[in-house]
């Protein structure tokens, strides 16, 4: 990036300079978190992999001391999964009298802007139109939006390899392990003893451009797209050690209070299916 530097450097135009200035200073600041995430996660995977602290030191030309002050610094190495500089989170509007943004929905971009913030990680919402159309095709993207309201994600998951999401002969939504045939339905759809708990899906799957992936969060119904939010704020490094930030899908289930529509506890209900072998 040092070019960069000496590019703005160069500009006799004091106006354009500090602008250029003020957006290479922010672009510096966001590299520097980056690497010292990727720095604190090598450090632990050579520790973990058999190499000293003296091994380590060695190979980064700094002190054990140094080594033992950097191995903490920074981000946590999971902060990947969402991002790495500005994650963007979009919730669906929904249709009515006015199109409006449900409950559940709005309290899932919040929760995973929250968790992202944790994570230093800058981000903002926004919003789906009822339309269902959505430009997949940005860095650091993370949707929620089932196939029911856009044909955008209806498409992307058509293309998984390892779940699908479809409808069942009665009419319920479901999702499907390609593999083993195995039927995941939403216990709040039970026709016969209905359950405040509900189900959904979380992936990772490749842009349509080919330049990237985006994260996508789909519940049967919206609350299931909460508990996914409840889901990674608990077990997202988890997540990251098996999948890291390669194309996977996983069924998530939560619970909820009926009433208030909050989470109350959340698992994972298949494995983490990655689209790849290993």
């Amino acid at each position: 990036m040092i070019d960069e530097v000496r590019r703005v450097a160069a500009m006799q135009d004091h106006a354009l300079r500090v602008k250029a200035a003020v957006e290479l200073m922010g672009d510096l600041q966001a590299a520097v978190v980056e690497t010292s995430r990727m720095r604190k996660e090598s450090i632990a995977w050579l520790r973990d992999h058999g190499h000293s602290m003296a091994d380590v030191a060695k190979l980064m030309g700094v002190s054990r001391a140094r080594v033992a002050q950097l191995k903490d610094a920074g981000p946590p190495p999971e902060r990947a999964f969402l991002g790495t500089e500005h994650v963007q989170v979009l919730v669906p509007m929904r249709p009515g009298e006015r199109d409006y943004v449900a409950l559940e929905d709005s309290s899932t971009g919040q929760k995973l802007l929250a968790l992202a913030h944790q994570l230093q990680l800058e981000g903002d919402l926004g919003y789906i139109p009822t339309t269902g159309e959505i430009d997949l095709n940005h860095d650091d993207l993370i949707v929620v939006c089932g196939p029911k309201t856009s044909p955008v994600t209806a498409e992307a998951l058509a293309r998984d390899p390892r779940l699908s999401f479809e409808t069942l002969p009665d009419g319920r939504w479901a999702l499907i392990e390609r593999d083993s045939g195995t039927v995941h339905t939403s216990p709040s759809d039970d026709p016969d003893d209905p359950a405040p708990t509900d189900i959904a899906y979380l992936g990772r799957l490749p842009r349509p451009d080919g330049q990237g992936t985006f994260l996508l969060i789909a519940g049967i119904h919206a609350v299931g797209s909460l508990g996914v939010a409840h889901f990674l704020a608990e077990n997202m490094a988890d997540v990251y050690k098996q999948a890291g930030t390669k194309p996977f899908s996983t069924v998530i289930t939560a619970d909820y209070e009926p009433g208030a529509k909050t989470i109350t506890s959340s698992r994972a209900l298949s494995g983490i299916l990655l689209h790849e072998a290993p």
